[in-house]
């Protein structure tokens, strides 16, 4: 495609690209931003390859003046995206690419790439955190899709309300907390014996005193071994309440409701009331929510590949369209409902209103055309309306100083550089977590949740479906012609 745009004067026409997703997976109702820094950063290196680098899969005389044009070709247009941590419901645009055909282009797949990895871990991680109240810890470096996977997936499970994550290069560059536990190869190493797994124990205290102190304790056998062994190297080396780090106990396998509640009352008989209990084994958010059902005794759980690999749902939905060219909106069309795109240059204002008992609640999201008259009527704090899309008799007026309101997309890229400044991965969590409390209980439980009102103004819909009248008249001109 950058070839024919490139060899019939169409590479600096003006284009605008939506990055977007269609429909949530899991039946949820909205997805967890992730992957927008990374994206702008990827941009950003657009074309710091030599001619030689693009000959190897553009090769020949033919390619000649396009590789030459690829090898000095920089992004120069502008794009606005939503911030990591926000809250992003289906058809809203999450990035937004203006600049010239070819350069907006190329940017197709390692968008996709980047922004569908991350928002499907974020999307998931956010699930299984609301499944409890407790810290759960990304545990999934060893089930995850790459070295980059296991490193920016776990960034996007922090963003979207993990406590902190195992991979060390995640918590390196990202300045958050690395954790984790012993193997058991670390306990068979010292011999497959139950003395063995006392003096593993021992030796693991005395080498990390002053760290948190998690000990394994389902090698051979919980109740009767693993626990006991457990209090016992505690004791022996002076570990109790007092003990400032954290410390604690780890199971992975068997009944974990069954093992907790039992090791919860043996520690709490022998004076070891602050020892807390962590949870493995290939755990989600449905068995968490089942674990808690059953009355756990579990303070904290680490979850792996059901968050690293989105397990239920491995592939997220983002696609990349194009919405205008020059001055004039396009849509793609299709006979399934659902892949019928918005056209034209759109923002998005999340409509928020003062409720006496639970403060700011979002109340709708409006994607508008920019400039449109919704728009100006948001933005000035009058009165609007807003409709379904699919349902014209579901409406709702917002009155004259009755709400607040927030654009999502932000100005992320002028002119081909950076504007917008890099937030910390905590204020990105935090962030979530805010826009997470702003929304009700019923739209954020897991099963079933309440559908937030996600719509368009009027004059996009009417713009959308005047081009589709459009299109349908001149099919039908078209169809009557080659009957003829």
């Amino acid at each position: 495609m950058g070839k024919s745009y490139y060899e019939t004067g169409k590479a600096q026409q003006m284009s605008i690209f939506n990055l977007f997703y269609r429909k949530a997976p899991e039946n949820n109702n909205w997805a967890v931003v992730s992957g927008t820094d990374e994206a702008i950063e990827m941009v950003k290196g657009l074309g710091n390859r030599d001619e030689a680098f693009f000959e190897r899969f553009l090769p020949g005389n033919e390619y000649g003046e396009f590789r030459k044009f690829l090898s000095t070709m920089r992004f120069t247009g502008d794009i606005y995206a939503m911030k990591e941590g926000e809250i992003a419901f289906p058809n809203q645009p999450i990035i937004t690419v203006v600049g010239p055909m070819v350069e907006a282009q190329v940017l197709e797949t390692p968008l996709l790439c980047i922004m569908n990895h991350q928002m499907a871990v974020a999307t998931k991680a956010s699930r299984v955190t609301r499944a409890t109240n407790h810290p759960v810890s990304e545990f999934g470096s060893r089930r995850a899709h790459g070295p980059w996977a296991a490193i920016y997936g776990a960034k996007a499970a922090i963003i979207a309300g993990c406590a902190n994550t195992s991979n060390i290069l995640t918590s390196s560059y990202f300045d958050t907390m690395a954790t984790g536990t012993m193997a058991h190869s670390y306990i068979t190493s010292f011999g497959c014996t139950v003395k063995g797994e006392y003096t593993a124990f021992d030796t693991y205290i005395k080498t990390h005193k002053g760290e948190p102190l998690i000990l394994l304790i389902d090698s051979y056998d919980t109740l009767k071994c693993g626990i006991r062994n457990a209090v016992k190297a505690f004791k022996d080396n002076g570990i109790g309440d007092d003990y400032a780090p954290l410390y604690g106990i780890r199971l992975d396998s068997g009944d974990l409701a069954y093992l907790s509640q039992q090791c919860r009352q043996m520690l709490d008989h022998e004076g070891l009331t602050g020892c807390k209990i962590f949870a493995t084994n290939s755990l989600d958010e449905y068995l968490i929510t089942d674990l808690e059902r059953q009355g756990a005794c579990i303070d904290s759980y680490g979850v792996g590949d059901a968050i690293a690999t989105s397990k239920a749902a491995p592939c997220f939905g983002n696609v990349y369209k194009l919405v205008q060219i020059d001055d004039e909106p396009v849509l793609k069309c299709s006979e399934d409902t659902i892949k019928l795109i918005n056209p034209g240059f759109q923002r998005t204002y999340r409509i928020i209103k003062n409720d006496p008992v639970q403060g700011e609640v979002f109340k709708a999201d409006v994607t508008c055309l920019v400039g449109d008259e919704t728009s100006r009527k948001i933005t000035a704090g009058e009165e609007f309306e807003i409709f379904d899309e699919y349902d014209i008799y579901k409406h709702k007026t917002f009155e004259a100083g009755s709400y607040t309101y927030r654009v999502l997309q932000v100005e992320m890229m002028k002119g081909g550089e950076i504007v917008a400044e890099q937030d910390s991965l905590g204020q990105k969590k935090a962030f979530y977590e805010s826009n997470l409390a702003h929304l009700s209980p019923s739209e954020r439980r897991l099963i079933n949740p309440h559908y937030y009102k996600s719509d368009i103004s009027r004059e996009l819909f009417n713009l959308k479906h005047s081009i589709m009248d459009r299109l349908e008249k001149e099919i039908r001109q078209y169809e009557k012609n080659n009957k003829d």
